[in-house]
Order: structure tokens, then C-alpha cells, then sequence
């Protein structure tokens, strides 16, 4: 898919005005189902029971400007953001897995996770 926007908010934001915007992301999502798993030794196998519930990991890589970065780092610090996602055109409440971001070309990653019940 082609770069595109990308929106977060922190936590305590209530109105349109709290969005922050990041232009022409690449997005990528990775969803996972939980899954019990029992092995039995000697016995016809394994045990796998699907658990019900997933998880989706969102990878957003981009660029952004140290002003920016700084509102980012504080919603890192503060709590569960809520970001846009565009895929299924929702508002999804994360947590911040992981942040990188690089001065010297104003490059980012975030790692961000939703845990889906």
C-alpha cells in the first residue's frame, strides 16, 4: 500500500483538535490469534484451543519533526493513545510498544499494539 497519513491522540484528547497527524507513513499490521497449546508426550498429539481473542501490532515508519516528536514521546510516557486505523477506518485505543526516532533525519518507528477480545 501506499504511503499514507497517519493519526494518533493521547488518551485524555476529546476533540478533533487533539489528533496529530503524520504524513505519508508506511502502515503495515500484523494480527495473531491466542491460541492454548498442550503438548502430550506419548499421547495421539497436541492440544490446540483457540482462545477467542487476538492481538494487532501496528509498525508505522515515517518521518516527523522534533516538535512533533516531543508531543509523541509525551503520549509515549502517559498512557494508551488511541490512533486511526486505516485499514478498517476505526479509532483503536494501543499501547506503545516501541519508539525510535532518529534527530539527525527526523526518521520514526513506533510498535504499537491493540489487544482485541
Amino acid at each position: 500500500m501506499a504511503a499514507q497519513d497517519f493519526f494518533i491522540r493521547p488518551a485524555t484528547g476529546m476533540t478533533s483538535d487533539d489528533w496529530i497527524r503524520l504524513e505519508e507513513c508506511d502502515i503495515s499490521i500484523k494480527i495473531a490469534r491466542r491460541m492454548t497449546r498442550t503438548v502430550t508426550h506419548g499421547g495421539e498429539g497436541d492440544d490446540l484451543i483457540d482462545e477467542g481473542a487476538e492481538s494487532a501490532e501496528y509498525t508505522v515508519r515515517g518521518e516527523m519533526d522534533l516538535e512533533t516528536y516531543r508531543k509523541v514521546v509525551e503520549m509515549f510516557r502517559s498512557g494508551q493513545p488511541y490512533i486511526h486505523d486505516p485499514f478498517e477506518e476505526r479509532d483503536v485505543k494501543v499501547v506503545f510498544s516501541k519508539l525510535n526516532y532518529d534527530g539527525s533525519n527526523e526518521q520514526f518507528e513506533f510498535e504499537l499494539i491493540e489487544d482485541i477480545r
